[in-house]
């Protein structure tokens, strides 16, 4: 990558990674919070707090998206972080539960995760921009584990309100990033590898493949949510102060860590994905059964987060690989802002449903309604389609008109090694789903070179 590249990863990475902390520090200490709130003691209200921010993002984050195509990148993220900042400073100022919903509310709107996908699309050449996804990607894992490491101490520190007010001068501050570090764009343009289209929607929607991973991860941050209204109490309660509760989620999150990377490397290199997903699944929901019978229990209840985030962890690393394999190369961004979306609704269902229960039938219906969820999933990736080993690529074309291109999709499409192939004259770009292995790359240089 070029040095424009590299800066322009790690100044979105950086920014991408800040919204995202707004979003997860609360979730190891805003049940203890809470209940010194007007409102607090109810814990629907409380679900609803900590998820609200999922709603306004799946709702207007592909919208987002769309703006930065009509309006510029970094306008659009401007706006984004100012909404984000004016979120954060509200749920600071709130009095009761109902001014922390507002806030979170607010907080959300500022959905700049397509814009920012899309800036970095922009800005990294078409066979570098798959790492700089990647490394904007992993930043979420990142400032999800820093987020229950650092927020009990923070929480000593400051306060919750603190800390909304401390996220909403890091939004601030990212606006400067934004202008004096991330470059503008030379040239702006649609990305179908990133961006979503509405005229693809019907391919996305319609897919019974894509729809099954949809609902994995719906459930699977419906799942995470909604432990968040009961672990840190359970912690409290089998004996551990709030304030070490990162004795917990440090060692937990680092050896789970440690034990998913052979396992996501084996099922990549031995195109075993399907196998090591169900399994995931299957551990992901003994996991709430451990949860539910070892809440008054410290090592139990450590016991059990370990085998839920080595779970939640493998998931959350394999989903969005196996979007990419078996999207359509040219809904490959639909897919994915489909996929981003239903994940943030299912924050927001979880969070609420799980207050409600909580609420009202306890800590076992809470336990049972992620459970049943999981259960349903794993019902639909076991009738999945085993996905094929493939990867997708991206090739620079030359300018040519839409016919020309069409013929050159289907004679790409015809190379050894190569399941799918589609270029767009329109974004000067040919995508290709190939082999993991066998795939002979010399081919299509030849066949692209003999275009220029």
């Amino acid at each position: 990558m070029s040095p424009i590249e590299l800066r322009a990863t790690a100044g979105l990475a950086g920014i991408y990674g800040l919204r995202m902390l707004g979003m997860f520090i609360i979730l190891p200490v805003f049940a203890f919070y809470a209940e010194h709130l007007p409102g607090g003691s109810n814990y629907t209200l409380v679900g609803i707090a900590l998820g609200a921010y999922g709603l306004t993002q799946a709702i207007l984050q592909i919208p987002f998206g769309w703006l930065s195509d009509r309006f510029g990148r970094k306008p659009v993220i401007y706006v984004g972080l100012i909404l984000f900042a004016i979120g954060s400073f509200i749920a600071a100022s709130a009095t009761d539960i109902y001014g922390v919903i507002f806030g979170r509310i607010i907080q959300g709107a500022g959905a700049i995760s397509a814009a920012v996908m899309a800036l970095a699309a922009d800005l990294t050449r078409e066979e570098h921009r798959t790492k700089a996804m990647a490394a904007i990607g992993m930043t979420i894992g990142a400032t999800f584990a820093v987020s229950l490491i650092v927020a009990p101490a923070l929480n000593r520190l400051i306060g919750v309100p603190g800390i909304f007010v401390m996220t909403g001068v890091l939004a601030l501050l990212a606006m400067a990033v934004v202008s004096r570090i991330v470059p503008d764009p030379v040239i702006s343009r649609f990305h179908s590898d990133t961006e979503a289209s509405a005229g693809r929607f019907h391919n996305v929607l319609r897919d019974p493949q894509l729809l099954r991973l949809d609902f994995g991860v719906f459930a699977l941050h419906a799942v995470l949510m909604a432990l968040w209204l009961v672990v840190p109490l359970s912690l409290r309660t089998a004996g551990l102060a709030a304030d070490h509760h990162w004795q917990v989620y440090l060692p937990v999150l680092l050896i789970s860590m440690i034990l998913i990377i052979p396992v996501i490397i084996y099922g990549e290199k031995k195109a075993k994905l399907k196998q090591v997903f169900v399994i995931s699944i299957a551990v992901l929901l003994v996991s709430q059964v451990l949860l539910a019978y070892t809440s008054d229990s410290l090592w139990g209840t450590a016991t059990a987060l370990l085998v839920f985030f080595a779970a939640f962890n493998l998931l959350e690393a394999t989903l969005p690989s196996l979007i990419s394999k078996i999207a359509p190369v040219g809904a490959k961004g639909t897919a994915i802002g489909v996929y981003s979306s239903v994940q943030f609704l299912g924050a927001f269902v979880g969070a609420t449903a799980g207050g409600y229960l909580y609420q009202h039938h306890g800590g076992t219906a809470l336990f049972a309604f992620c459970g049943i969820l999981l259960a349903l999933w794993l019902m639909f990736a076991l009738t999945m389609k085993a996905p094929a080993a493939v990867r997708t690529r991206m090739y620079h074309v030359q300018e040519m008109d839409t016919g020309k291109a069409t013929g050159l999709s289907r004679q790409l499409a015809a190379l050894p090694g190569v399941h799918e192939a589609l270029v767009l004259a329109s974004e000067g770009v040919a995508y290709l789903k190939v082999d993991m292995s066998g795939f002979d790359e010399q081919g299509v240089v030849q066949l692209l070179g003999g275009e220029a």
